[in-house]
């Protein structure tokens, strides 16, 4: 039970995995140090760090918002904000919106979250390339998965996108939900597995203020990036 709290259900099989890796390899090099010497022995201590990283990695961490007001909205990922850029009436959202866009490094917690409550109204995989998503280009051009949802307040629905881009590192994107789903803000919707970006586009219409600047750190969950206007 502990260990399911700790490790996402996602890296199970690579903990599992790598842990059996480094357990042969460990008795591959004791039994080195026992024929040729200690210094083979020392040498046992690399899959040690190798296994602790995997289990560093698929780490699944209970988060909570550090406002629990209604109109915050959170992080949907762990890493570092690197823009914050307005959108025009041709962006995903068809109208005039705010894009906040945060880089996971190999380090972040990669396990992404719902910004705000909503209906999940599209799920769109799109192929593409393997850049390094701190390349300006990459975000159009890298393979992602853009997830659209519908979110009510005051008798109104706004549109909003969470949008995770693989990387350099990351090719594989897990993304646990699907169109019809309702999620409350702070639930999973899946993870990029090693090194990625996550974008949260919100319509202008919906929000009243940007918490968050370029090159603060945030986490998924907990920091808001924004709050949504009290009416609307």
């Amino acid at each position: 039970m502990l260990f399911r709290m700790i490790i996402t259900r996602h890296g199970v099989w690579h903990v599992l995995i790598a842990g059996a890796i480094c357990a042969a390899a460990i008795a591959g090099l004791w039994k080195l140090a026992a024929c040729a010497g200690c210094a083979w022995g020392l040498l046992a201590i690399l899959p040690l760090v190798l296994f602790g990283w995997v289990v560093w990695f698929f780490r699944d961490p209970n988060r909570v918002p550090t406002d629990p007001a209604d109109r915050s909205i959170i992080s949907s990922a762990d890493g570092k904000v690197t823009d914050v850029t307005p959108l025009g009436p041709e962006s995903e959202l068809g109208c005039e919106g705010l894009r906040i866009g945060v880089f996971m490094s190999v380090f972040s917690v990669h396990v992404n979250r719902m910004p705000l409550s909503g209906t999940i109204t599209k799920v769109l995989h799109r192929p593409g390339v393997f850049m390094d998503v701190r390349d300006p280009v990459a975000a159009e051009r890298n393979e992602s998965v853009s997830v659209s949802l519908d979110h009510e307040r005051n008798g109104k629905t706004f549109p909003v996108v969470v949008r995770q881009i693989a990387g350099l590192v990351a090719r594989r994107i897990v993304t646990t939900v699907a169109p019809g789903d309702t999620l409350e803000r702070n639930e999973k919707i899946g993870m990029i597995r090693f090194g990625s970006r996550v974008e949260i586009s919100l319509p202008v219409e919906l929000v009243d203020e940007v918490c968050v600047e370029i090159g603060q750190m945030v986490k998924a969950g907990h920091t808001v990036l924004a709050y949504a206007k009290e009416t609307v």
